[in-house]
């Protein structure tokens, strides 16, 4: 049950954002903490689209629910670091923390070390508030008003103190998201200009990041520490693992210090430059509106229309936080630090930060529509990552210059996929298919028992191998796209048999897809609700059997022909979402469940959808309006799993329009239920020739869900999809809602 002091929060800050004026723009209805309570792992700070920088303060570091750095069930601030990451479910980042405080470093003559656990500060929700690219706080214990904003590169704070003799901005490069400095180095450049680098060993290996902080107002004495211990007076650099300092202050009543930070993964020199590209003054509130003016220019490329606060604040939200990720990983003149440790220059923004096992499914199709002037710098990014990395494979998740290999397939593959289908050309093909070819080929991720066996077979103590056969056979149906589509005719027969082997873990007896020995034989004490922790699990990746039945994205005919047809798989698509929701050895990633349907983790994102590919479009209707109004709010808690890089939220901005990517690469989004009265495309003239297309829901309601009637640029539509072609090329899609179902509408293949 959510908290009522939570709700009221929201709503203060609503109406602050509405004093911004009469006529509200999209930035005015973000809500950055949402997400940042329950299990949603996101961060409230300042940042730009997709930028290098995200300054937010840490509130824990080692809690799972503290993933980002901030958890909104927190009373106390340690301080303000300058990499988060939004949405996941691994701690990480967390660099370079900054504190302002006053009153004694140390109580008595013995040194104690300048850890922020030392210094917290306790807060309240009612002195705090954020809107993109900009956060404030008042630090309680030390008086302190802090105010946060950023630039792609370089993030920006603002520290009003109160009157002191001893005022401090304590700098540690020691914190970290549960990961640990390896080396690290602080240099005092004069009496406002400090420069340095921290390197960190965590999730991401050898994670390096360079900086050069200058300070508004020369600070009246400095202390470095080393280790723990402090560097003697006078001493002006240090270079150790562990480090932290302190910059001393006289500060009258409601003096203003100010910090401009820019950030680098090259070098201290390019940190620098990036500062003084971007921030070039002292002028915060310039900085600070030049960030929301980014943010409203970017939320705006959709236009919705409804009367309900909180479906414009959640949709407007949810499109914020997909924007979040992927990240910039390059200097402002495009030099980048790659996979294999040099320092390279690039003709196009490098990014990092792929959640690809998240983000393939409904983020990058998004992003295709919404931002295609940065998709073939995406695949770049991916290509040139496979290019200099020791095993010339595309990324499973790049973090840094480094690939986490965290989670299953090879999902690069989709997104590179989609780009080219959809007409984006800024990448060599050739190029690109091998990339693909070589990583659908690899040892790696068990690749070479799947080539072998046609299946990944289960292994005592390998927990993944339904998953992986499954999540294989997708990827392999979009190289085979790929090769067809250059005319790699052998490449295409090879790969299109390969996406059939979904079947070779098909369990005819039970209905469930589930993992097979070397010699065919099903693992025993089989439980279709035992989430993966045990042989009786199936070998799933964070779900169960059910949760994974129904992911053949790719061929939902051939999927639906093993249940018996449309009307059975109706019948096991109605079983599953009307299941107990009891899950046998529960797993912090099943949540936001519907019988055995979770929407909180990602395998069962598409499942609602299927219901209309089957001649059921109500049903997905029905179920699609379900999952928006349980488990997406304005709330902190209004994300009800992991964001993953936006993944979750992306869910949202989709079906919120009544439309969503099944197959995240085949350029065809099914028709769900809309949840607004209109949303407006506004389609890039260089990518797209359409100039916009508009979704119109006429008498939609929280009662009228069901689609009556539709039209396409003016003329009847039964199909339950519309293509990627289709909207890039302009107009109108008209939807008359009612309150109970047609299910003759959306019956038609074609």
């Amino acid at each position: 049950m959510k908290n009522i002091l939570i709700t009221a929060t929201l709503a203060w800050i609503s109406i602050l954002s509405s004093s911004w004026g009469a006529v509200r723009q999209p930035v005015d209805e973000v809500l950055p903490f949402v997400g940042t309570g329950g299990h949603g792992h996101t961060f409230p700070g300042a940042t730009v689209p997709f930028g290098l920088v995200q300054l937010s303060p840490d509130t824990r570091t080692h809690d799972w629910d503290a993933c980002a750095g901030y958890h909104y069930s927190d009373k106390t601030i340690m301080g303000f670091s300058h990499t988060h990451l939004s949405g996941t479910g691994i701690r990480e980042y967390g660099n370079l923390l900054v504190l302002p405080m006053t009153g004694a470093l140390n109580e008595d003559a013995r040194y104690k070390p300048l850890e922020a656990r030392r210094f917290v500060s306790g807060f309240s929700h009612d002195k705090e508030s954020a809107q993109p690219g900009y956060y404030q706080v008042m630090l309680d214990k030390y008086n302190i008003k802090a105010e946060l904003t950023a630039t792609p590169h370089a993030g920006m704070h603002r520290y009003t103190f109160p009157a002191s003799q001893q005022s401090h901005v304590l700098l540690d490069l020691v914190h970290g998201l549960e990961n640990r400095p390896t080396a690290a180095g602080l240099k005092v450049e004069h009496d406002n200009l400090l420069t340095g680098y921290r390197r960190s060993d965590g999730w991401g290996k050898n994670l390096i990041l360079y900086f050069a902080i200058e300070c508004s107002q020369p600070f009246k004495s400095i202390g470095l520490e080393l280790d723990g211990k402090p560097l003697s007076a006078g001493v002006t650099n240090a270079e150790g693992k562990q480090i932290r300092a302190h910059l001393d202050y006289e500060t009258s009543d409601g003096q203003q210090i100010l910090l401009r930070v820019g950030l680098s993964p090259t070098s201290v020199e390019e940190a620098r430059k990036n500062l003084a590209a971007e921030i070039p003054s002292w002028d915060f509130d310039s900085v600070r509106e030049a960030a929301q003016a980014t943010w409203n220019e970017q939320l705006s490329r959709v236009k919705i229309e409804s009367p309900n606060p909180n479906i414009r604040q959640t949709f407007y939200t949810a499109f914020y936080h997909a924007m979040l990720a992927p990240t910039l990983y390059n200097d402002a003149d495009g030099s980048y630090r790659g996979p294999d440790g040099a320092v390279h220059s690039a003709g196009f923004q490098y990014y990092s930060t792929f959640s690809l096992w998240d983000t393939f499914r409904a983020q990058h199709p998004l992003l295709t529509l919404t931002h295609p002037e940065r998709v073939n710098d995406f695949v770049q990014s991916l290509l040139v990552f496979s290019q200099q990395s020791p095993g010339g494979v595309l990324p499973m998740w790049s973090l840094g210059s480094y690939d986490t290999g965290t989670m299953i397939g090879y999902h690069a593959i989709p997104v590179i996929r989609d780009a080219y289908a959809k007409g984006f050309r800024g990448f060599d093909a050739e190029l690109a298919f091998a990339a693909m070819r070589k990583t659908a080929t690899s040892g790696r991720n068990r690749q070479d028992e799947y080539q072998k066996f046609g299946f990944v077979p289960w292994v005592e103590g390998k927990r993944k191998a339904t998953s992986q056969t499954l999540e294989f056979a997708y990827d392999d149906w979009c190289v085979a796209q790929m090769a067809a589509a250059l005319g790699k005719t052998n490449d295409a027969a090879l790969f299109s048999q390969r996406a059939r082997n979904y079947r070779n873990v098909w369990d005819a007896q039970t209905r469930f897809f589930r993992s097979k020995n070397e010699d065919g034989n099903y693992q025993e004490g089989f439980n279709p609700k035992q989430v993966s922790g045990n042989p009786a699990s199936g070998y799933y990746v964070e779900a169960n059997a059910w949760q994974y039945t129904f992911f053949v994205p790719h061929d939902v005919p051939g999927m639906m022909e093993l249940y018996g047809g449309r009307e059975a798989f109706i019948s096991r698509l109605d079983e599953f979402f009307n299941q107990d929701s009891d899950v046998v050895h529960w797993g912090p990633d099943i949540t936001g469940l519907i019988g055995q349907y979770a929407h909180g983790n990602e395998p069962c994102h598409h499942v609602a959808y299927l219901y209309a590919l089957a001649g059921a479009q109500y049903k997905t209707a029905l179920r699609a309006r379900q999952i928006m109004t349980l488990y997406y709010d304005n709330t902190p808690e209004g994300i009800c799993g992991n964001d993953d890089c936006g993944q979750m939220s992306a869910w949202y901005v989709w079906s919120a329009m009544g439309l969503y990517p099944v197959n995240s690469a085949d350029g065809k989004y099914v028709i769900g239920s809309p949840m607004v009265e209109k949303a407006t495309i506004k389609l890039d003239s260089k990518f797209y020739p359409g100039g916009a297309f508009t979704v119109t829901a006429r008498n939609v309601s929280n009662q009228n869900i069901y689609i009556q009637s539709a039209k396409l640029n003016g003329k009847p539509l039964n199909r339950p999809w519309i293509t990627h072609e289709e909207i890039a090329c302009g107009g109108t899609l008209e939807f008359e809602m009612g309150v109970l179902p047609n299910k003759a509408w959306g019956i038609a293949e074609n």
